[in-house]
């Protein structure tokens, strides 16, 4: 019943930023877990960023730990994830998904998830 609507995408240079957002809608936002996960041309999705309804737990993959940050606004019904010091690798497709009760790094843990905006990184 959660729908979940990416924005925030687009072509930038390596080094620079971007701020992704996810609005959701159809459900109690509170009370959900939210990753952001991306899939890169012929790879597999891969897990990016979890963080848990109350932002008292949040975990990074390896890959971004120092350069991403995820947060939530839950009077707005939003998550964000900022990303700085982008590399052309981070090149990929990033979806936000959802969760009830605690919450994972694994991308079958998440029920709801949405259409994906893609982020382009150049050299």
């Amino acid at each position: 019943q959660v729908q979940l609507v990416e924005s925030g995408g687009g072509l930038v240079q390596a080094g620079g930023s971007l701020r992704l957002s996810c609005a959701a809608s159809g459900g109690t936002f509170s009370i959900y877990a939210m990753g952001w996960f991306r899939q890169a041309p012929g790879k597999e999705r891969e897990f990016v960023a979890a963080i848990s309804w109350s932002s008292s737990t949040i975990y990074y993959a390896d890959s971004v730990k120092g350069r991403f940050t995820i947060s939530r606004e839950n009077a707005k019904n939003s998550v964000y994830l900022q990303m700085n010091s982008l590399k052309p690798d981070d090149t990929a497709v990033y979806y936000c998904a959802a969760r009830k009760s605690a919450v994972k790094t694994q991308e079958y843990e998440y029920a709801y998830w949405g259409q994906g905006t893609q982020v382009t990184v150049s050299s």
